[in-house]
């Protein structure tokens, strides 16, 4: 895994003589600091203990192994990881909390045991406050395969400023060569991303987790709304296992999961911290290339990933425990909610916009000649990104009023998101069809641009 580590002023830099006697304590390397082997631990005192982590000026040797160097060795004895109930109080008391505070406690409590996850994007904030708190600090992060050169050329400036080296998480070569040679370089556009971020992302990440004990993530509550609005800044991680191996055996920190994007970014122009190339270009979440791509303004950082997935299917699997998961509930037309734990209110109400049911959108797709063209949305109440439209389509719709188009919305979630994947070219919500006058063929709106002008400039080029 990628482990970077850094030392503080408190660590002496001076060197310690070890014995040669057939007592020897065998250390190993990580990054730049010897670990104790914990077989031949308890034969030695404690200020022996002691003296056996520290840093080292020599340039560490490459390890070629897919496997974590935290995996293969033993660690220094730390404390045993609490229960659940534990961290939720630490959640609580830690809940406002600042990130740098937040920082500090998850690298005190778990010094040699826990690192940064770092994707190579605003997520360089992390390793900025781990730098603030002077303490030692790891960082590893994934590779792909499929990042952007721009990326790549990021690590190496990161490396370079905060003076660590990142070592990097590769997914199995056999299992990449089995995706491809079966499905093609691309085919995460025709079935769908999971599988290939299961191989290049998914498991990497499982093995490299296997060696520590905690794990620190960029994840914020405003990254995706309908995903990840209930981030706590600690807890027990519900899906990975750590180095003790088993449910509870891993804990994942997410110091920034109550700060706003805007406030990220503020702090990483203050502090002067390098930051990808990809930003300046409209780029904004930024994962591999194929499946990145710049936002629009007033689009939802999100909606640069897998743009053509639906919006609930825009996660890649390493935080899948903290995905809020929507579940289909009926409402009076008979489409599925999204949450069926809560009522969610409808949206794009106006005395303008036709309320399509099942039915009359049947009838409507079914008509050849109609009196006058439609132009409806098929969207989900829960969807940020229909939630984003919404003024825009509800102003399209007043003013074109009395100008012979109708404009109505289809709620297509739930029970009719397979009819309307089947039917309507539904793809992710919001979906946006033009049904010409003399036609039964409807168009679908091409471009991910949804204000009032450039809707309306699609409807004026088809009626």
């Amino acid at each position: 895994m990628a482990l970077a580590v850094t030392s503080s002023n408190s660590i002496s830099s001076s060197s310690f003589a070890l014995s040669s006697s057939s007592n020897d304590i065998k250390v190993s390397q990580i990054g730049s600091f010897r670990l104790v082997d914990r077989a031949n631990v308890a034969s030695t005192s404690l200020s022996q203990r002691r003296s056996l982590v520290r840093p080292l000026n020599a340039e560490p040797k490459r390890n070629d192994s897919v496997v974590p160097l935290a995996a293969t060795l033993a660690t220094p004895v730390a404390e045993k990881v609490e229960g659940e109930e534990d961290f939720e109080q630490l959640a609580k008391e830690l809940e406002n909390a600042s990130p740098l505070e937040i920082m500090d406690r998850a690298l005190e409590k778990f010094g040699n045991d826990i690192a940064i996850a770092f994707s190579g994007a605003e997520d360089v904030a992390l390793i900025e406050y781990a730098h603030l708190t002077g303490r030692p600090f790891r960082v590893f992060s994934l590779d792909t395969g499929r990042l952007n050169p721009e990326t790549y050329r990021f690590f190496d400036e990161v490396e370079k400023h905060f003076g660590i080296r990142i070592e990097y998480m590769f997914p199995d070569a056999v299992e990449v060569q089995a995706l491809v040679r079966s499905k093609g370089l691309f085919s995460f556009y025709e079935d769908g991303h999971q599988e290939c971020c299961r191989v290049r992302k998914v498991r990497p990440l499982r093995r490299a987790l296997k060696g520590l004990r905690a794990w620190i993530t960029g994840q914020r509550k405003d990254q995706s709304p309908g995903t990840r609005s209930e981030i706590p800044v600690v807890q027990v991680d519900p899906v990975f296992e750590g180095l003790e191996g088993g449910v509870g055996s891993l804990v994942k920190w997410n110091p920034v999961a109550n700060v706003k994007g805007n406030d990220i970014w503020n702090f990483l122009r203050t502090m002067d911290v390098p930051i990808n190339s990809l930003h300046s270009q409209g780029y904004i979440s930024i994962g591999c290339e194929p499946c990145t791509r710049p936002v629009l303004p007033g689009q939802h950082e999100r909606e640069g990933r897998w743009w053509w997935e639906d919006a609930k299917a825009k996660e890649c699997g390493l935080h899948k425990g903290n995905i809020k998961q929507e579940d289909a509930a009926v409402n009076g037309n008979g489409n599925g909610a999204g949450n069926a734990s809560e009522a969610v209110a409808d949206i794009f109400n106006s005395q303008n916009l036709v309320t399509l049911n099942r039915t009359g959108m049947e009838n409507l797709a079914r008509l050849d000649n109609r009196q006058e063209p439609w132009l409806v949305v098929l969207y989900a109440p829960w969807c940020q990104f229909c939630q984003a439209m919404e003024g825009s389509y509800v102003e399209l719709a007043d003013k074109l009023a009395g100008n012979g188009v109708k404009v109505g919305k289809f709620r297509a979630d739930g029970d009719q998101k397979e009819y309307a994947k089947q039917k309507l070219q539904l793809g992710s919500f919001p979906t946006i069809l033009f049904f010409p006058k003399h036609s039964s063929k409807p168009i679908k709106y091409p471009s991910e641009k949804r204000d009032v002008d450039s809707l309306m400039a699609f409807v004026d080029a088809l009626r």
